[in-house]
């Protein structure tokens, strides 16, 4: 009788262990999952410059993004007025539209990498884009290239996280 217990006794630890371990197992998957950086940002900004040349207009952006070491999304909408004496943006100058395929982070910055649709200045499908941002609110930064073309931003309304 009591070799029957003693065996019951080992069966059931066993069993324990067992679980335990795959319980602390499927935990740390879990985590190892999670474990990347997260990354996000909306806002206004002012593209330095504006159109550049002699007689530059101003160029705002619209700019909204979120993403992980699983992908993500990327949105930027590029207003400018119609002409240099009108301070309404309602000029859709630029919009890119895309996913984010990578996420890269040294220190306070974040390099996001991936595919756009751009229309207006730089059309074209299945753009390869690089935008770079610095975590904070107003006066941190943006840099997007895409299309050939690199444009440099400061936030002036708006967040941008880096977790």
């Amino acid at each position: 009788m009591k070799r029957t217990k003693l065996r019951a006794l080992t069966f059931v630890a066993l069993l324990f262990a067992l679980v335990a371990g795959a319980v602390v197992a499927r935990a740390d998957d879990g985590a190892a999952k999670h474990a990347g950086h997260t990354v996000a940002g909306a806002g206004k900004t002012i593209i330095e410059g504006g159109t550049g040349g002699t007689t530059p207009l101003p160029v705002t952006t619209i700019l909204a993004f979120h993403a992980d070491e699983l992908g993500g999304d990327f949105e930027c909408l590029a207003l400018a007025p119609k002409d240099a004496t009108s301070g309404e943006f309602t000029s859709n100058a630029m919009y890119v539209t895309g996913k984010v395929t990578s996420v890269a982070v040294v220190g306070e910055t974040a390099t996001l990498r991936g595919i756009a649709t751009v229309t207006g200045l730089g059309a074209g499908a299945g753009q390869s884009f690089i935008a770079r941002v610095t975590s904070g609110g107003p006066g941190a930064t943006i840099t997007l290239e895409v299309s050939g073309l690199t444009f440099h931003e400061i936030l002036l309304e708006g967040n941008i996280g880096i977790h």
